[in-house]
C-alpha cells in the first residue's frame, strides 16, 4: 500500500555504524577492559553512531527497530528477547532508543537496557540492515539494578580494585595475604562468561539458564558451584591433604588471573590445587569482572557442622590431642560476601550476601552455599533462604569436647572457646583490616545474642560455657616467634580455690593446618604432680626447638598448643588450646615507578635459618604492572643463614593511579613468602 511504501521510505537506512567503544566504556566504567569493543552496564545509556546510506532522519517521523538477543534460545518469555523502536526520549526503566542528535545523514543513536536485563553477550538488530555485538554486565552504579551500592569509595574497592587483600593466620594474629583479582586483565571477562556456560544449568536448559542471570541471587549461586568443580566442568579441585602432585600447592597462587587463564586453556579442566581462600578469591574475581560488588572475609575459628544441629562435637586422647572426626574448627575460614537486593525476602535483609564456593556440604544436591543475607545469622533467621542454618553454625556453633579414654570410656571436658572469632575484610581505601564481626554476631552475652539464639532454636552457649571458677589454664606465648627460632611458650595455672591442689598437666605441640588437621608433635611435657597453693599461680614453660619443629610444620606456619589440666581431687579435667603462627621473614621492595618508563624494582629477602635456602625463585605480578602475567626470576646459587636473596626486575607500568606489586618467594626451606608494596603511578 502507499501507506506501507511511505512508512518504509521513513525507516532509517543504515550504511554503516560507529560503536564508540572509547567513550562508551570509559562512561560505563568497564574501559579497562579495553576498547576494542562494546561493553556497557545495564540501565545506563550508551551511544552509536549510524551513517545512513539514504535520506536523513526526520525528527518524529523516521522509524527504527531494535532487537536485542542474548542466549541461544532468545525468549520475550523468558526476557532474552527485547523489541522497541525510537522513543522521544531514553526510558531508563526498560529497553529504549532515542536519537540525540540534529536532522542530517548521521544519527547518534542512544540505547539503554532494562536495568533488570540478563547479563552476558549481546547481538542486537537495528532495522533491515544494522548488526551489532556488546556485553552487557550487571551495573551498581544504577538505582534501579538490584546490585545498586550508594557509596563511590565502596564501588572503587568491590568492582574497580584490581589487588587486595585476604587475612590469613590465626585469630590472635591475622596475617594480610596480598592478592591480585584482576578481573580487568586481557581475556578475563570472556571467561568468567565462559564460567557461566559451562554451568549445569544453562547447559541442561541455557534459555532458562540465561534468563537467570538477570538475577544475582541465581548467578552468585551459580559462582558458588561452579568455583569448585565438585558437580561440574568448574574451575578448582580441591586438596587439603597429603601432597600436591600433578598440580601447585594452593599457597602459591598469587593472583586468579593464572587460575583462571588455566581453566580456560586447559578445556575447562579444573586446575589444581585450591583451599578456602583460593575458591573465595576466584569467586570475588568473577563477581567484580560481571559487576556484583564483592569481597573476600575471612572468620577466624571457624565451625564445620556437619549435622546441622549447631553443635560441634569434638573428642581428644589422653594427651590432649584431637581424634579426627569430619566436624571440625578451622583456625580460620574464608568466604566472600555480595551485595545485593533481596526481593524475595523482607527488605531488611538487602545488603551483604554471603556465600562459599568451597566445597564442604551440598545444599540442594550441589556442592555450594549461599547466599544468605549477613542480617539473617545475626538475627538467627534459619529458614532463610539459602543455607542460613550452615553459615550460622560457622560464626555461632556451641562447642561440646570429650575425652576418649584407653579403656574405651569417654568424659567430658571443660573446654571454653567462641566460634567465630574477628571476622575480618580489607577496609575500603586501604590495607587496614575491618573487623566485622559485629554485622555477624551480636557481642557474646547480650539480650539480642541471646534473642537470637532463641530464634534459632538453640539453646544459649553461654549456658553450657560456664567458666570454670576453680583451676583456670592460659597459653602465653612471646611476641617474636619467627620460623627459624627456638623460643618458649607457656602454660599457665591459677588456683582460684581455698585449698590446695594437686595436679596433672600435660602440655603439648604439635604442627596443624589451618582447617584444623593435626600433623606431628613439636614438643612434649607431662608433669604428674604439680601442686597449687591456694591462689597460686604456675607457669609451665615448653620449648619449641626449629631442629625439631622446622621439618614438620606446613606452609600455613601453625603450631597448635594444647594444656591439659587433671584436678586430683575432683576429677575434673581442663583443656585449653591455642593455635600460633610463625612469622616469615620480610620481602623488601625498593624503587620508583614511573607511567609508561621502566620501573627498577630491587626485591631482598634475609634468610633467618640456621641453613642454606636453595632453589630459590622470586615471582612478581601486579595489576597493569606485568601485563597479567607472572614475572619470574630464579637464583643461581643457594643462599646461605643471614645471606640476602635479591633480584632486580625491570616492568613497564600502565594507567596512573595505586597499584599492588605481589611478590612471592619459594625455595627449599621457606616456602611461598608472599610480600606487597602499593606504588603509586605518576607521570
Amino acid at each position: 500500500t502507499v501507506e506501507a511504501l511511505y512508512r518504509r521510505t521513513l525507516t532509517l537506512d543504515i550504511e554503516r555504524w560507529n560503536l564508540e567503544c572509547e567513550y562508551n566504556n570509559m562512561d560505563h566504567r568497564t574501559d579497562l577492559n579495553g576498547t576494542d569493543r562494546l561493553i556497557v552496564r545495564r540501565g545506563q545509556p550508551f551511544s552509536i553512531s549510524l551513517y545512513l546510506r539514504s535520506g536523513t532522519y526526520q525528527p518524529g517521523l523516521s522509524s527504527l527497530e531494535c532487537v536485542a538477543e542474548t542466549g541461544p534460545q532468545p525468549s520475550e518469555q523468558y526476557g532474552t528477547r527485547a523489541s522497541f523502536g525510537l522513543s522521544a526520549n531514553i526510558d531508563t526503566s526498560r529497553w529504549s532508543a532515542a536519537v540525540t542528535s540534529p536532522p542530517g545523514d548521521m544519527v547518534a543513536l542512544s540505547i539503554c537496557s532494562a536495568p533488570d536485563a540478563p547479563i552476558g553477550r549481546y547481538t542486537m538488530t537495528l532495522g533491515r540492515s544494522g548488526r551489532i555485538e556488546f556485553i552487557l554486565l550487571f551495573n551498581p552504579w544504577c538505582p534501579g539494578d538490584s546490585v545498586y551500592m550508594d557509596n563511590q569509595q565502596s564501588l572503587a574497592e568491590y568492582v574497580l580494585s584490581q589487588d587486595g587483600i585476604i587475612f590469613q593466620g590465626s585469630h590472635g594474629h591475622p596475617i594480610p595475604t596480598p592478592w591480585n583479582f584482576g578481573q580487568f586483565e586481557s581475556g578475563i571477562l570472556d571467561i568468567c562468561l565462559r564460567v557461566l556456560d559451562m554451568n549445569p544449568r544453562c547447559l541442561n536448559n541455557p534459555g532458562k539458564d540465561c534468563s537467570g542471570r538477570r538475577n544475582p541471587i541465581y548467578v552468585s549461586r551459580v559462582l558458588s558451584a561452579m568455583v569448585n568443580c565438585n558437580d561440574d566442568r568448574g574451575v578448582l579441585l580441591g586438596k587439603w591433604t597429603d601432597g600436591y602432585e600433578g598440580g601447585v600447592s594452593p599457597m602459591f597462587w598469587r593472583g586468579s588471573v593464572e587460575i583462571l587463564r588455566n581453566w580456560s586453556t586447559q578445556a575447562c579442566q579444573p586446575v589444581r590445587y585450591g583451599q578456602c581462600w583460593v575458591f573465595a578469591a576466584v569467586a570475588c574475581s568473577i563477581s567484580r569482572a560481571l559487576g556484583i560488588p564483592c569481597r573476600v572475609v575471612t572468620n577466624y575459628l571457624s565451625a564445620h557442622d556437619t549435622n546441622s544441629n549447631l553443635v560441634i562435637e569434638t573428642y581428644i586422647d589422653e594427651n590432649g590431642d584431637l581424634i579426627r572426626s569430619r566436624e571440625m574448627i578451622w583456625n580460620y575460614h574464608c568466604w566472600v560476601e555480595s551485595w545485593m537486593t533481596r526481593p524475595d525476602l523482607k527488605p531488611d535483609f538487602n545488603g551483604w550476601q554471603a556465600s562459599d564456593p568451597t566445597p564442604q556440604e551440598k545444599s540442594e544436591g550441589v556442592y555450594c552455599c549461599g547466599p544468605v543475607p549477613v542480617r539473617a545469622i545475626k538475627e538467627g533467621e534459619l529458614t532463610f533462604k539459602y543455607d542460613a542454618p550452615f553459615v550460622f553454625a560457622e560464626v555461632n556453633a556451641d562447642v561440646t569436647s570429650f575425652m576418649k579414654k584407653k579403656d574405651g570410656s569417654i568424659s567430658k571436658v571443660t573446654y571454653t572457646t567462641t566460634v567465630g572469632q574477628k571476622i575480618s575484610t580489607k577496609s575500603v581505601g586501604s590495607d587496614a583490616r575491618e573487623d566485622i564481626t559485629h554485622l555477624y554476631k551480636y557481642p557474646e552475652g547480650s539480650d539480642e545474642e541471646r534473642e537470637a539464639f532463641r530464634k534459632a532454636n538453640h539453646q544459649n552457649k553461654l549456658l553450657q560455657q560456664q567458666q570454670n571458677q576453680g583451676l583456670h589454664v592460659a597459653i602465653k606465648v612471646t611476641s617474636d616467634m619467627k620460623k627459624g627460632c627456638d623460643f618458649d611458650v607457656y602454660a599457665v595455672v591459677t588456683n582460684n580455690t581455698q585449698s590446695e591442689k594437686k595436679c596433672r598437666l600435660v602440655f603439648g605441640s604439635c604442627a596443624v593446618s589451618y582447617n584444623g588437621f593435626l600433623g606431628g608433635n613439636c614438643g612434649f611435657k607431662d608433669l604428674l604432680n604439680v601442686e597449687l597453693s591456694p591462689g597460686g599461680e604456675r607457669r609451665v614453660p615448653l620449648r619449641l626447638n626449629y631442629s625439631k619443629y622446622g621439618g614438620l610444620i606446613t606452609e600455613d606456619n601453625l603450631i597448635r598448643l594444647a594444656v591439659l589440666l587433671l584436678d586430683y581431687s575432683t576429677k575434673e579435667t581442663i583443656l585449653t588450646v591455642r593455635n600460633i603462627v610463625l612469622e616469615n621473614p620480610e620481602i623488601k621492595i625498593l624503587g620508583e615507578p614511573k607511567e609508561n618508563r621502566k620501573l627498577a624494582a630491587e626485591i631482598t629477602l634475609q634468610n633467618p635459618l640456621p641453613e642454606p635456602l636453595e632453589n630459590c625463585c622470586f615471582s612478581i605480578e601486579g595489576a597493569n604492572l606485568t601485563g597479567g602475567c607472572v614475572i619470574s626470576e630464579k637464583l643461581g646459587s643457594p643462599v646461605g643463614p643471614g645471606e640476602d636473596a635479591k633480584v632486580k626486575i625491570y616492568f613497564t607500568p600502565t594507567h596512573f593511579g595505586l597499584r599492588k606489586l605481589v611478590v612471592d618467594f619459594d625455595s627449599n626451606k621457606l616456602c611461598h613468602v608472599k610480600g606487597y608494596r602499593n606504588v603509586i603511578i605518576g607521570k
